[in-house]
């Protein structure tokens, strides 16, 4: 009825009225309902800036009110397009779907106005010109808004299409235009975690962004009030029990009965690795979580919950080890380890990539002199037979290295990369490592992974060779070649081609 109409005309100017009005979803039953947001959907609502990082846990419907938010710009502004990028085209797919259900139960009289010239499952496009397309990256064409979900998981099973969506996706996106960047943390290393961390030092800082800049949303589980259970039928473990201690004190987050319940549920049900990705509590907590096929998974998990990753300071009273992972045309790897011959704590780590000898010399005769390192054994990879290191074509790596003062201890060729990952497991059971200095070090052991079989969508045998392999395969080194202080010790040094694990 005109009246009608008129009145609906009124209120369709205040964007907020019409995320709160407009746009039907289906629930989790699958049924129609009207779009309601949760906090965590209002506080975005509000906070949300023209770059958007955002953190989360699962099914806190930011990928909903993102995409309803991109329908809603594309209805009332002409010529507006919009992209959504997921870790598969049938990822995409299905929130495409979520705005062409939300378009499609809106009253007759809009859709008659606003009408759909082009609908199929990988483009919605309006009369107006505005568009919604799906897809798993985009470079043609300018964007104003940009959605891409999941971004950490593609950082790391796919980090070439990461970086793709970074230089290409991310630049079709004009400045003062809006990009949104969401996904559930996935291990630390890759696009998303660059990201993150940037976005979270800007944040410390406390000073305003440029348009250039993301913004750091975080979205912790308990917030969110569906997470309650009765605490009556649930038994908290003094181990959780500790862990909410923990929270409340150094993090000033204090959870009530219901949510402790809950969370001491799914911490049973998931166990203390994955429950970080799934419901992180406090952001530093997103990123401890280890990847699916992760080699070090478990050694790492229970080095963090055992507490031996922190501060490692260096003690002058005992000798420091080095272990060495030597690239030709890849990065060189270098681990600062100190032990009592039972117990290791790995200090400090260092890597370059492109540079020879000379410069490593360089490096270690520094790290002396700044840090009073006292060197023991020198363990390197069998390659170091190779010549390919020095310009003297009649000289071994190992030959040039002691000319300039470093003994190795060379590490025989293992026939079976197995066999080097189960010695770094067992090493690393027994390890304390720092958590500043070996940043990096932390990043290629949580990533260390095996290859992914698209065909067979399984995780192959093999490892993936990546930027991850150079500190595993340093670690590796260590762990096949370390011994205990003895009086004597036997050469070990074989020469061969090219070691199993190395880059």
């Amino acid at each position: 009825m005109p009246d009608e109409f008129g009145l609906l005309k009124a209120k369709l100017s205040d964007r907020d009225w019409r995320m709160s009005s407009l746009y039907f979803v289906r629930d989790k039953g699958g049924n129609k309902a009207l779009f309601e947001r949760w906090a965590s959907q209002r506080q975005f609502w509000r906070d949300q800036w023209y770059l958007n990082a955002i953190v989360k846990g699962r099914q806190l419907g930011l990928s909903t009110e993102i995409d309803l938010e991109m329908l809603d710009a594309c209805l009332f502004n002409s010529n507006t397009r919009c992209g959504i990028i997921d870790r598969t085209v049938a990822d995409a797919k299905k929130k495409l779907e979520i705005a062409k259900f939300a378009y499609d139960n809106l009253p007759d009289v809009l859709k008659e106005h606003i009408p759909l010239a082009k609908d199929n499952t990988q483009e919605l496009e309006w009369a107006n010109g505005s568009s919604i397309g799906v897809g798993t990256s985009h470079r043609g064409g300018t964007l104003q808004i940009l959605h891409v979900s999941e971004m950490g998981p593609i950082a790391v099973e796919k980090p070439d299409r990461a970086r793709e969506i970074v230089k290409g996706a991310f630049n079709t996106v004009g400045i003062g235009q809006m990009i949104h960047v969401e996904s559930t943390p996935a291990g630390t290393g890759g696009e998303f975690h660059d990201i993150v961390q940037r976005a979270e030092a800007a944040q410390k800082q406390g000073r305003e962004l440029s348009k250039l800049e993301f913004k750091l949303h975080f979205f912790p589980w308990w917030e969110d009030s569906q997470y309650r259970e009765n605490p009556n039928v649930v038994v908290i473990p003094a181990n959780l029990i500790e862990y909410f201690e923990e929270l409340e004190k150094k993090h000033k987050v204090k959870l009530d009965p219901s949510r402790r319940a809950f969370y001491t549920v799914k911490y049973n049900l998931l166990g203390p690795d994955d429950i970080f990705e799934e419901f992180p509590s406090v952001l530093e907590e997103c990123f401890k979580s280890s990847i699916e096929g992760a080699f070090f998974k478990r050694e790492m998990m229970k080095m963090r919950s055992d507490g031996r990753v922190g501060p490692m300071p260096h003690d002058p009273s005992r000798k420091v080890n080095t272990f060495w992972d030597i690239g030709h045309h890849d990065p060189n790897f270098i681990i600062f380890h100190q032990t009592d011959g039972v117990r290791h704590r790995l200090i400090d780590c260092y890597e370059n990539d492109g540079e020879g000898l000379a410069h490593c010399v360089t490096m270690l005769k520094e790290r002396k002199e700044k840090h009073g390192y006292d060197y023991g054994t020198h363990y390197g990879p069998h390659d170091l037979s190779n010549t390919d290191w020095s310009s003297d074509e009649n000289k071994s790596r190992k030959e040039i290295a002691a000319s300039k003062g470093i003994e190795f201890e060379v590490i025989p060729r293992v026939s079976q990369i197995g066999d080097a990952i189960e010695a770094a497991r067992r090493m690393l059971n027994m390890t304390w490592i720092d958590e500043s200095k070996c940043a990096r070090l932390i990043q290629c052991l949580d990533n260390y992974r095996r290859e992914w079989d698209d065909k067979r969508g399984t995780y192959k045998r093999d490892p993936l060779h990546n930027w991850a392999s150079h500190g595993a395969s340093a670690t590796m080194t260590g762990a096949m070649g370390f011994e205990p202080e003895m009086k004597t010790r036997k050469s070990r040094d074989r020469s061969s081609s090219t070691s199993p694990w190395a880059a």
